[in-house]
């Protein structure tokens, strides 16, 4: 089987999202061969070059989004006004209620692009800003989009173009011949695919462990953006979720938070399954498999510093477990701003927001917890620590989580718990905030408590604290829970049979093949069914050859034959035919000396009729 594997910022590049699932996805199946169709985010990423790839992958196409793709090509009068009006169909669906007309708007840019292309300057062009322009004062437009400036307009079109590229691209024709096309995100990650099944017919599988309408809402939240381009923007991620959920033939969520989010965004039922995502066990088996390593008196926060993670709140619960256990600690270990689990994926500005963070939570544990000594001679020390995973003392993630025996998740956004299930595979006892995914993820092997609640969050910790025979039982039933739902061979194995699936289906494609394997393969012979030059008759010595025997005349209402066509190759020549033994033979044939022409496709060849 042949997969193409769609991404947008991440594999089969060295850092980015979906990196580590992809891989272990592709590595997981070698009996298929996978073609891989990557965008790129930035130069940056590029430069930091790609992870090693299996032997079958078989192809690797990439596009950068981040650059211009413009071609030089401009459009004339008919490919103008072809283009207008697919356009302002787009920018129709997007301002106004109707989701069919942005459909057939952006199936009409793709055909114009893959017929002529020249896409990106005509949406840099005064055309395409006045068909925004206009759309966004029609009237039933929302009052913010009505509101729009033309610094507004400009800044839109401007995005517009950078999403759209990827219908100008050249994937086309390969993506047309693969079996299946897996989108390793929705948005634009998804769009060649879409274009795929638009097209081609070619069967669509998109997965999403973290929402990519979600996600944008999300960092739209964190972005100082002007209130007309935000409503455009977020109108035109809504119509592309909503194209893409209606097209898809099979939806994979990477949990039921997902799922609810893509069933309310049209999303059907019946082509929606819950693939969680894999993780690989083995890093975390010798934690995992020693439930009394740890401090027991000591709290770990594993994640990515930013502000969704709640470390303030965290910090101030800690401070009633310690008017109530002076004994605990807390240590809370950074990971990079591209990994760990999280509802928005890292943008430009997280690194930058991390570090502001980071500080603010370093000085403020400083205030809560001042160094302490045991006496006049010795250091103080701070309760609360700050490490980062990947130096001497905590080399890896594992152990980071085997450091202390209660693993904490404070957070007010969350999509799938990363940092969670992989607690979960170190056998830990977890506190967790109810948010996102994190309820089914732990499904009853964890404590619980409200968002943004630091009593609950204190009092979750200090019970676990206190019984430390309780903490035990409940890390070797969560880590039981992860072997079970979190493992690569289950992601794999899902992902398997979700291809199987989709290819036993049969592809809609417009040359009509229904379902693999319904005919034999020795009922399709490539190229024309041609007589081959060995099976036809020799003329005998005298005989007037083909090029000299004369016209026969067509009879009327018959289509003639075409000069240079060659005969039917289905059609088995008289001279090398076999009598069949329950026909009595003709007693006296002559052979007609003239070569009778092939009958005409569709119609059967009659042998008698040169009797």
């Amino acid at each position: 089987m042949r997969i193409g594997l769609l991404t947008e910022g991440g594999y089969p590049y060295a850092t980015g999202e979906a990196r580590l699932w992809c891989d272990r996805l592709v590595r997981g199946l070698p009996q298929h061969e996978f073609e891989l169709y990557a965008l790129s985010r930035s130069a940056e990423q590029e430069e930091r070059g790609r992870v090693p790839l299996p032997s079958h992958v078989t192809r690797v196409r990439t596009a950068p989004l981040w650059a211009p793709a413009d071609d030089g090509r401009s459009y004339r009068r008919r490919e103008r006004r072809r283009f207008a009006a697919a356009f302002t169909e787009l920018v129709r669906g997007i301002c106004g209620a109707d989701p069919a007309r942005f459909a057939d708007g952006l199936y009409g840019l793709a055909a114009l692009a893959s017929e002529q292309g020249g896409l990106y300057a005509a949406l840099r062009s005064e055309t395409a800003v006045r068909a925004v322009e206009s759309a966004c004062r029609a009237p039933e437009a929302s009052r913010e989009v009505q509101r729009a400036q033309v610094a507004d307009l400009l800044e839109f079109v401007d995005e517009l173009e950078r999403m759209l590229r990827p219908l100008s691209l050249d994937w086309y024709e390969e993506l047309s011949e693969v079996d299946v096309c897996h989108a390793a995100a929705g948005g634009v990650a998804a769009l060649p695919g879409l274009l795929a099944k638009r097209f081609f017919g070619v069967p669509l599988l998109v997965t999403e462990y973290g929402v990519q309408l979600r996600a944008h809402y999300l960092a739209q939240s964190a972005r100082d953006e002007r209130p007309a381009v935000r409503a455009l923007l977020a109108a035109f991620h809504t119509r592309l979720a909503g194209e893409i959920y209606a097209q898809a033939d099979l939806l994979t969520p990477g949990n039921a938070h997902a799922r609810r989010w893509q069933e309310r965004c049209g999303a059907s039922r019946e082509r929606l399954r819950t693939v969680y995502p894999g993780m690989e066990a083995d890093r975390f088996a010798a934690v995992g498999e020693d439930p009394a390593c740890g401090d027991p008196h000591t709290l770990v926060w594993v994640g990515r510093v930013d502000p969704a993670k709640d470390l303030i709140a965290l910090l101030h619960a800690f401070a009633e477990v310690r008017r109530a256990e002076p004994r605990a600690r807390l240590r809370i270990f950074a990971t990079s701003a591209g990994t760990g689990s999280g509802g928005a994926g890292p943008g430009g500005g997280h690194h930058e927001v991390g570090h502001g963070y980071l500080a603010d939570c370093r000085s403020l544990a400083a205030q809560l917890f001042p160094d302490e000594a045991a006496d006049a001679h010795a250091v103080g020390e701070n309760p609360v620590t700050f490490e980062e995973i990947g130096g001497p003392d905590v080399p890896s993630p594992a152990h980071a989580y085997g450091s202390g025996r209660v693993v904490v998740l404070s957070s007010v956004i969350e999509g799938f718990p990363i940092t969670l299930a992989e607690a979960m595979f170190c056998g830990r006892a977890t506190v967790s905030t109810d948010v996102g995914a994190v309820v089914e993820v732990i499904g009853g092997t964890g404590l619980v408590v409200p968002p943004r609640n630091p009593r609950a969050l204190a009092e979750a910790c200090v019970t676990l604290l206190r019984d430390p025979e309780r903490a035990q039982r409940l890390g070797s039933a969560a880590r039981a829970r992860a072997l079970e739902l979190f493992t690569v061979e289950q992601n794999v194995a899902a992902f398997q049979e979700s291809y199987l699936r989709l290819l036993a289906r049969g592809p809609a494609r417009p040359d009509g093949t229904g379902v693999p394997f319904e005919q034999p393969p020795e009922a399709r012979v490539p190229g024309h069914w041609a007589t081959p030059t060995w099976a036809a008759p020799h003329p005998g010595p005298g005989a007037p050859s083909a090029e000299s025997a004369p016209e026969e005349a067509t009879p009327a209402g018959t289509d003639a034959p075409d000069a240079g066509r060659a005969p039917d190759a289905g059609r088995v020549p008289d001279a090398g035919r076999v009598p069949d033994p329950g026909r009595v033979p003709d007693p006296v044939r002559v052979p007609d000396p003239v070569m009778v022409p092939a009958a005409p496709a569709g119609r059967a060849a009659n042998p008698e009729a040169s009797a």
